[in-house]
């Protein structure tokens, strides 16, 4: 009987642990970044986010299909003709990252490009 009692009691501790663990700091959602892009550009053309946390970044093409791809990120994401599209990452390097569009548009296809800013 003296085990079950000591059992069940080591068992409440934990389980009262585990929950203190996992209340004391709820993760907060993704901050949700819209880009719009059309020929020639994306609008807004530059973004600026914090190291380690993470983003929903949301890819929305208003003519044609386009995509956006930042290499060193790892980040790349394509949007159909009117479509949207995105991807969730938290950036874990520091420094300014270009990023074009993956999917071949047209004439100006090859400026079409957004600076990503990552800070500390």
């Amino acid at each position: 009987m003296r085990n079950r009692l000591v059992a069940s009691v080591v068992l409440g501790l934990l389980v009262f642990g585990i929950s203190l663990v996992h209340g004391a700091a709820p993760q907060a959602e993704p901050h949700r970044i819209e880009v719009t892009a059309k020929r020639y550009s994306f609008n807004p053309a530059e973004l600026t986010l914090k190291k380690g946390e993470p983003v929903v970044l949301v890819l929305k093409s208003v003519d044609v299909a386009h995509g956006l791809r930042f290499r060193e990120l790892g980040v790349d994401l394509k949007a159909g003709k009117g479509a949207t599209s995105e991807v969730e990452f938290a950036p874990e390097k520091t420094g300014d990252f270009v990023g074009h569009c993956s999917v071949f548009c047209g004439g100006g296809h090859g400026s079409m490009m957004l600076t990503l800013h990552v800070v500390e």
